[in-house]
């Protein structure tokens, strides 16, 4: 017992309802009592009320709506079916949410623009929430279209005292989920973060709620904002918080699970300084911005000076039945650039073979000029790349005689290369014309190809002699296998359903099968029409 809670207490960031639910029961906490009552012992974290009350999205909605709190226009009750799907979202008007009652971390959440894609949201939500929550009810809300995800963390104690801890940023996303997080927000002014903390402290107040917790909501290019759910634990990207506020929220926790009352008065709260926070993922960025990557961590080696807040170590195995997050890497400066900056220089410097991860991603977004700018939604990704994230940019890079030189042709342009080049180990310095840079050395072989990472992103090189550049160009080039009739999974995942069979005739854009990877469904369609000739697992 003692073993697990300790495995509980590491990895707590990791754990998702259902691996937490099925702690609960294997001690036998009845969701009915109290773990005081049930137990004796104390629980640190909300009572079972508060927890109960906030995970259902339906039940939340109307005591939001009760407390005052703005919320998203929609259907309160349980959706029954997909035609009662349909007939709601025609009342309220598209482009509507369909959502996961029992939901969270973006699982059981589709966008639908017309009836079709309301039936198969429908379809799909339900099925994502049975086996994510165990709890396939469904409902329904107007989608705000280009909004921001900013939240407010708030903490509370046992004697009717309630703080709001300034916001979060989390609009970069992808699948409804959070990938960069920052605080405080570019966006808000201190009059509407004022209302939001107001707001959120109201729920908390209303559901009796007495530790850490979160309340989210979307905010409009109005600055009008409103109630999506509150989170009744501890976040992912909860140190954000910390660093700009100076707060130690598991501390904080543990203290009004004693029964402290706060330390601390609103007034009291500051923000200093400016903290980021990326999501470090075992995803391939370049399918759909991130589809799961499965593997073992052959090699792994975190940056130094950070934070970086993980669940694993060189040798783990990153397998298809959990969440792909590997760790969160936090940085802080004074100021957002140096915070920046700072992530940078981190992302430059994390390690992580055996897998395929998302830092290319993570370190295009942050130095995309309108990130920087602070102008994001949670549409960024697919407005910035509308063609999907393809990496920094195309680079060829002959060298004129050996890795040693101090001068290479990148597209014709010849640059000066002073370097501390060592192929053993995973990082290297280099200084490009003047500019300081950190490159690591990813694989090589005795005909001269060699795979680094540079700026995050990872480029296939041929390090060659000045006689076999010149005679490469005679070499004839593998040509590229047609993939098009082929309909292969871009992840490793568990087949679902298969919607066709030998012989069937389908046409461009129907589903074919549904594979589901890390508690996420995903729909393959067929590239073209024609016969079906061959279904296959392998």
């Amino acid at each position: 017992t003692l073993r697990v809670l300790a495995f509980i207490k590491k990895f707590r960031f990791f754990l998702c309802k259902p691996i937490m639910n099925s702690c609960l029961r294997m001690f036998n906490f009845k969701p009915s009592l109290s773990p005081q009552a049930s137990e004796g012992v104390t629980f640190i974290g909300p009572d079972t009320h508060a927890i109960q009350a906030m995970g259902d999205k339906i039940e939340s909605k109307l005591l939001a709506k009760n407390a005052k709190v703005n919320t998203i226009p929609g259907f309160d009750g349980v959706v029954k079916d997909a035609d009662e799907a349909v007939r709601i979202a025609r009342e309220i008007g598209y482009p509507v949410m369909i959502k996961a009652s029992a939901g969270g971390g973006g699982k059981g959440m589709r966008i639908a623009w017309d009836d079709e894609e309301t039936r198969e949201g429908f379809r799909f939500s339900s099925q994502e929430a049975a086996s994510s929550f165990g709890d396939d009810r469904l409902l329904i809300e107007k989608f705000i279209d280009n909004p921001r995800h900013i939240e407010i963390q708030v903490l509370a104690d046992k004697h009717d005292n309630a703080l709001w801890l300034n916001e979060r940023e989390c609009s970069i996303q992808r699948r409804n989920q959070k990938v960069v997080e920052e605080a405080p927000s570019t966006f808000l002014d201190p009059d509407t973060r004022r209302a939001m903390g107001e707001q959120a402290v109201a729920l908390a107040k209303a559901v009796k709620y007495s530790s850490a917790g979160t309340v989210e909501f979307l905010v409009d290019s109005k600055k009008n904002f409103y109630f999506l759910e509150m989170n009744t634990r501890l976040q992912v990207e909860h140190p954000i918080t910390e660093c700009i506020t100076g707060l130690d929220l598991v501390q904080e926790m543990i203290r009004v699970a004693k029964g402290y009352p706060l330390r601390h008065k609103q007034a009291d709260i500051p923000i200093n300084g400016w903290a980021v926070e990326c999501r470090v993922y075992a995803e391939d960025p370049y399918k759909s911005f991130g589809l799961p990557s499965i593997g073992r961590l052959s090699q792994y080696q975190e940056p130094l000076h950070v934070r970086v807040d993980s669940g694993i170590q060189e040798g783990s195995d990153i397998s298809i039945y959990y969440d792909p997050m590997i760790s969160k890497l936090i940085t802080y400066g004074s100021d957002r650039a140096e915070a920046l900056q700072r992530m940078e220089e981190a992302l430059d410097n994390y390690v992580i073979r055996g897998v395929t991860h998302n830092i290319a991603l993570l370190r295009e977004v942050i130095i995309h000029p309108r990130f920087v700018q602070g102008n994001i939604s949670t549409k960024f990704l697919p407005d910035v790349y509308p063609d999907g994230f393809k990496g920094l940019f195309s680079l060829k890079i002959f060298l004129c005689s050996c890795l040693v030189s101090q001068q290479v042709e990148v597209d014709g342009m010849k640059l000066n290369v002073t370097n501390e080049w060592n192929l053993a180990s995973p990082l290297s310095s280099v200084t490009i014309d003047g500019t300081h840079r950190t490159i690591q050395c990813l694989s090589r072989d005795a005909a001269g190809n060699i795979s680094i990472q540079f700026l995050g992103t990872v480029y296939k090189l041929r390090i060659l002699t000045k006689l076999a550049a010149e005679l490469s160009k005679y070499m004839p080039e593998k040509a590229v296998e047609d993939t098009t009739s082929i309909l292969r999974s871009p992840m490793p995942g568990a087949v679902v359903a298969v919607s066709v069979k030998p012989g069937d005739l389908v046409s461009e854009g129907q589903e074919i099968c549904v594979i589901e990877a890390m508690k996420m469904q995903n729909s393959l369609i067929a590239a073209k029409s024609g016969k079906v000739c061959l279904v296959s697992s392998l």
